[in-house]
């Protein structure tokens, strides 16, 4: 089931798929069903998606890939030194996309010579397929496993197939699109799949000028507003709905006390909406509301109070050099 990426398996390249349901239906079906009305934020990467969000992390406003790039750019050994790389081990990248910033720790292994494969893990084929074959001609001695898959999903795969050491990525503050209590239960379920012997390097946002954070939800291109809006026209192409995108906008607002940055998608009048998959209709007031995504700003002391309660250490913080963006390396504590 492995997927090898050498010169001679170009023809090869796909993805283990580890559940051929990406629950796009049950979760449109649940969250246009209950009020407030809601979508997860999950179900942005289509390929077109993908694409757009590619478009966003080149925009001014957006900093966070900007931040996090200088990190990984100009801290790359000594975060690789943090987490030993002497021993043989695998690089699961959770959400890798386009692993955008993972390539730069992918360069600088491959350069080391260090012994380990590559596990990118996304819920999109057409991303993770792209990606594959990127990684063909850049390093083609590279060993890459692809997993198409939901996070926990595909590390339960590995823990059941495999038995190698672990170092996971969550780059790109991914777990601030949880709620806190949700990112508590993420960060605790992801230490039971680890081993002590394993390390975990988390992206965080990190709190900032109100102003600056909610430009780079709502930039001035639309960019933003058609990544948004592109999740309608997904459900749409998917699921046989008929939401007509010219009656809804984007919105986003940023909670300085919370440190919750919300988006939405707003309805401009009322209407009804018909889902042929699911054989159903909703009713949409005029200016109603549904939440598609929180990016939540963490400080440190927060973050070092909710790894600690879920059994992990800090070992290492590396910040940019304003301190608005940190990965944080965590090292599950022996029970």
């Amino acid at each position: 089931m492995m997927t090898h990426v050498t010169q001679s398996s170009l023809t090869n390249l796909l993805p283990t798929r580890v559940s051929d349901d990406n629950g796009l239906a049950q979760d449109v079906m649940q969250g246009l069903s209950q009020t407030p009305k809601k979508l997860s934020s999950r179900f942005f990467y289509d390929a077109k998606g993908s694409q757009l969000f590619q478009q966003i992390m080149e925009l001014p406003e957006y900093y966070l890939t900007k931040l996090e790039h200088q990190i990984l750019s100009q801290q790359r050994k000594e975060i690789l030194y943090s987490i030993d790389i002497q021993k043989p081990f695998q690089l699961v990248d959770l959400g890798a996309g386009d692993a955008y910033k993972t390539k730069l720790l992918l360069s600088e292994l491959m350069a080391s010579k260090a012994d380990f494969s590559y596990v990118p893990l996304d819920i999109s084929d057409d991303q993770l397929n792209l990606l594959l074959e990127d990684m063909h001609h850049r390093w083609p001695t590279l060993l890459v496993q692809a997993l198409a898959a939901e996070y926990f999903q595909g590390l339960e795969w590995l823990n059941q197939n495999q038995r190698q050491r672990k170092v996971v990525l969550f780059l790109g503050s991914n777990i601030g699109n949880f709620d806190l209590p949700d990112a508590k239960n993420f960060l605790c379920a992801l230490r039971e799949t680890l081993n002590p012997e394993d390390a975990f390097l988390l992206g965080l946002d990190l709190r900032k000028d109100p102003e600056k954070i909610r430009r780079a939800y709502d930039d001035a291109a639309g960019v933003t507003s058609a990544f948004n809006i592109n999740l309608l026209h997904r459900i749409n192409k998917e699921l046989k709905a008929d939401f007509d995108l010219d009656q809804f906008q984007h919105f986003a607002e940023y909670d300085p006390l919370e440190g919750t940055m919300r988006s939405f998608l707003i309805s401009k009048k009322a209407q009804e909406v018909h889902i042929g998959t699911l054989n159903q209709t909703f009713h949409f007031d005029a200016w109603e509301a549904i939440h598609t995504e929180n990016s939540y700003k963490f400080s440190l002391k927060q973050v070092e109070e909710m790894a600690h309660s879920c059994g992990f250490k800090v070992q290492d913080v590396f910040t940019d050099k304003t301190h608005g963006f940190a990965d944080v390396l965590l090292r599950p504590v022996s029970n």
